[in-house]
């Protein structure tokens, strides 16, 4: 009964029983290396068998000659609000922040998704075209139903990025409350922060329907990877990984199959 209620037809009730599970990393350990490695997650737990038996999963790899051309599509509808309370967060296997109340929203096929939080994979968990970036930043979205909707945005080593740059100092603390407290969940308030950064080059992007990267594996997941590229410095990843249990250094998991899903791509120069 559980392995059917994972399936992508009956996602939304699960969606939103497992949200909190997949932002504060409940549940058996998992990590990236050895017994508790992404090829064991499904037989860590009942609860994480979607994992291993899930055909919907995610992450994939883009092959943009292969991607069907999204006529419907239309430019990300993202409104986030300028300046929001945030919370930067210790998740063991991932640094996220998290957002309190209203931080804005992102609407797709006529619903609202609210921006709960955001976190960040290095190196990058979907490949373009075979190429594995070296970090991928998930912004998380949810709908008031409970279905979950995620941007990703790839990052190449480079200049610093603006976001994390204003977190930079809270960032360096949280690694230091980690080593003080040996490796418990540590968080920091952040305060107000702007997420405008977040909605610049949004017009071109991926869209196909996955799950969650990390256990439960939940499916029924709608995905948006942005098709531009930004920058990130090598000491704000080394900040990101600071924090983080060692089984979990480098958090990505391997590409799933597709089987048989289409990629839609969606560039607005293209639709003119």
């Amino acid at each position: 009964m559980a392995s059917q209620v994972c399936t992508f037809f009956s996602m939304s009730l699960l969606l939103f029983l497992t949200y909190a599970h997949y932002v504060n990393g409940g549940g058996p350990q998992f990590s990236y290396l050895g017994p508790s490695g992404p090829k064991r997650w499904g037989s860590l737990s009942p609860t994480y068998s979607t994992c291993s038996n899930g055909k919907f999963q995610s992450p994939v790899n883009i092959i943009k000659s292969k991607c069907v051309p999204g006529r419907h599509l239309k430019p990300l509808d993202i409104e986030y609000h300028v300046a929001v309370n945030a919370t930067l967060v210790d998740n063991l296997f991932n640094v996220a922040m998290n957002y309190d109340g209203n931080a804005g929203v992102f609407r797709l096929n006529g619903k609202n998704y609210s921006l709960v939080q955001m976190h960040w994979h290095s190196p990058s968990e979907h490949h373009l075209d075979g190429v594995r970036y070296d970090v991928e930043l998930h912004l998380v979205h949810k709908s008031v139903d409970g279905e979950v909707s995620v941007i990703a945005v790839l990052y190449h080593y480079g200049h610093p990025d603006p976001l994390l740059s204003k977190i930079q100092t809270k960032l360096a603390q949280l690694g230091k409350m980690v080593h003080k407290s040996s490796h418990e969940q540590a968080q920091i308030v952040i305060g107000t922060i702007t997420t405008k950064q977040i909605r610049k080059h949004s017009r071109k992007y991926y869209r196909y329907v996955g799950s969650f990267s990390t256990p439960p594996c939940t499916q029924g997941v709608i995905w948006n990877i942005l098709g531009k590229v930004r920058s990130i410095s090598r000491e704000q990843v080394s900040a990101l990984k600071e924090p983080l249990i060692f089984g979990c250094k480098s958090n990505s998991r391997p590409v799933q199959p597709l089987n048989g899903r289409k990629i839609e791509m969606f560039d607005d120069e293209m639709s003119h």
